[in-house]
């Protein structure tokens, strides 16, 4: 006999470790609400009774969910927990959300460091609270516009590393990679497949025969942003993972499709949370919430958000309320709000009356991961030279919607000295600047020019630069793009905004030059701070520091930014300063 059976026959001498009582309990498999108490032994739920009283002893902690809903833990489809904040930073908030479990890329030390990388994230986010499921970083072996980075061995170690616990699959890969092309990722695919580990599609701009090329390669995406979109990912196989978070709101349109699909075959996300609205109390609830007051069913939202989850990748025993299953459990106010009450990760209170009880993980990362940003920054990096463009007009990327750069063409100015190009914001043209800071990699930079950001004086300067690791700026003075990567470079990565020489506003992101880990309200702040000052400079876009990290993003097919060019990412081509030499 295990150890749940005695709870569950209710026997003289057995007693829960923990109840919850008096709820209306979520039965996914009933889909359907019953007033039932759920007991718990360690950390797997035993029994759901009509009546714990028989099971509660003195040690017995009871948790009252007296007109209250209990749910499953919700699992968060597609995250990147370790990119702008420490996963760590982070933990306290996201269980506040009703938060027990996410699926993240490793974004940050994964992108940066590989197999490495991924290894200390494990280790960060192992026992703690906050169930962690990692995907293993493809772009090592993406080679459209850059070499590969990842050699044989490096290949080796990241495909052992799915035969790991908490590691389930493959990270996303943009379309525009593996679509129609022999690439080296077939190699880490197919070890994904014997592994039975999942691979993550990042589809943005992937229709008709390329979405049904692209399904033969990925088993979920999250990148549909209308409700046709939905359906040809889900009529062609691929698990349609919806997402509302920091980056963008999609459920409109897995709302308007949802009645043509089938709803286990749907999962909820937020693709990423950042600081300031982590702070402000933004989590997978409020996804729940929305979806639900967009018309999803509930039961539907809760399953989308749990059990669907769970299903498609294999988290075994996540995701449920019923015996056997790890005791996740999120006691909510009302099925209209979802405001959290109470949460059990693993049958233990980590939030109580909607505040959490555990803290952050404070120690430091391991010595490797600080001191990343190693690059020679002089001026004449943040400059373009002369003879680059046969005319008095360049190429430049224009800042469109979203995360969307266009092909535009603007009249730099010339630095008399050099006879190099440089910024004129009076016409509207920024250069945009970026040097590869990856490790073992060469050198190299590019400077191009940026229209319709708004920066009218100073500089900025990052490296929390998407998909490739690098230092970025965006420049209306030469000068201060050197002292912003300067500053950018001692805070061991980060942010920071110049002006006149001076820096006016900065965050630290030591962690591999892309996660900060100060406390979650001061991240929050800083983050602020940083678009003040740009909006203070100028900046007139909607999310400045949004645009700034995807300047390099080829997850998006228009035209983005390189180290050694200019990426045409639909023509998978690179090009230069000239308009008139593709």
């Amino acid at each position: 006999m295990n150890e749940l059976q005695p709870i569950a026959l209710e026997r003289d001498d057995a007693t829960a470790d923990l109840v919850v009582v008096d709820g209306r309990v979520y039965c996914s498999n009933r889909r359907e609400f019953l007033e039932r108490d759920v007991a718990v032994v360690g950390d797997s739920i035993a029994a759901l009774l009509e009546d714990a009283d028989s099971v509660v002893g003195p040690e017995t902690i009871v948790v009252s969910a007296a007109d209250r809903y209990v749910l499953p833990g919700f699992i968060d489809a597609h995250t990147h927990v370790d990119i702008q904040l420490a996963p760590e930073r982070a933990t306290p908030s996201l269980l506040a959300s009703g938060t027990t479990s996410i699926v993240t890329e490793t974004s940050g030390l994964g992108l940066l460091f590989g197999s490495r990388g991924v290894e200390t994230t494990l280790e960060r986010t192992a026992d703690g609270p906050l169930t962690t499921y990692l995907m293993v970083p493809p772009q090592w072996y993406v080679d459209t516009f850059e070499p590969a980075r990842g050699d044989a061995d490096e290949l080796e170690a990241l495909a052992t590393l799915l035969e790991r616990e908490r590691v389930v699959g493959v990270g996303e890969i943009d379309w525009i990679h593996v679509v129609g092309r022999d690439v080296p990722l077939e190699e880490l695919y197919e070890r994904a497949r014997e592994a039975d580990a999942r691979i993550v599609g990042h589809g943005a701009g992937c229709r008709g025969e390329a979405l049904r090329a692209f399904a033969t390669v990925v088993d979920n995406d999250h990148e549909a942003i209308s409700a046709e979109g939905v359906r040809q990912r889900a009529a062609n196989g691929i698990h349609v993972v919806g997402r509302c978070g920091t980056i963008r709101d999609d459920l409109g349109a897995v709302v308007e499709a949802f009645p043509d699909l089938d709803p286990g075959s749907v999962s909820l996300s937020t693709d990423g949370i950042w600081p300031p609205e982590l702070d402000d109390g933004f989590g997978m609830h409020e996804v729940v919430r929305r979806a639900i007051d967009a018309g999803i069913p509930a039961a539907d939202a809760i399953d989308a958000a749990t059990r669907n989850t769970a299903e498609h990748f294999g988290l075994e025993d996540r995701g449920v309320v019923e015996p056997g299953a790890v005791a996740d459990l999120v006691v909510a106010d009302d099925l209209e709000s979802i405001a959290v009450d109470t949460v059990v990760s693993e049958g233990t209170v980590v939030v109580e009356g909607g505040a959490p009880t555990v803290q952050p993980r404070t120690d430091p990362y391991p010595d490797y991961v600080y001191d990343t940003v190693s690059v020679e920054l002089e001026r004449e990096r943040f400059t373009a030279p002369r003879e680059s463009a046969r005319t008095e007009s360049v190429r430049a990327m224009a800042v469109d919607r979203g995360l969307v750069t266009t092909e535009t063409t603007v009249e730099p100015g010339t630095d008399a000295e050099s006879d190099r190009l440089v910024p004129a914001p009076e016409r509207d043209a920024l250069t945009a600047t970026v040097i590869d800071r990856a490790p073992g990699t060469a050198d190299r930079g590019f400077t191009g020019f940026l229209a319709g950001f708004g920066l009218e004086t100073g500089a900025v300067a990052t490296t929390g630069t998407w998909e490739i690791p690098g230092l970025l700026t965006v420049a209306a003075s030469t000068s201060d793009a050197v002292v912003a990567a300067e500053r950018v470079a001692s805070l061991g990565g980060g942010f920071a905004v110049v002006r006149d020489g001076s820096v006016v506003a900065d965050l630290a992101m030591p962690v591999g030059a892309t996660a900060a880990e100060a406390p979650l309200e001061t991240v929050a702040e800083e983050f602020r701070a940083l678009e003040d000052a740009l909006r203070e400079q100028g900046v007139d876009v909607d999310r400045p520091l949004l645009t700034l990290q995807t300047l390099t993003f080829l997850g998006v097919p228009t035209l983005k930014l390189s180290p050694s060019g200019y990426a045409d990412v639909l023509d998978r081509s690179l090009v230069g300063l000239d308009p008139e030499r593709e």
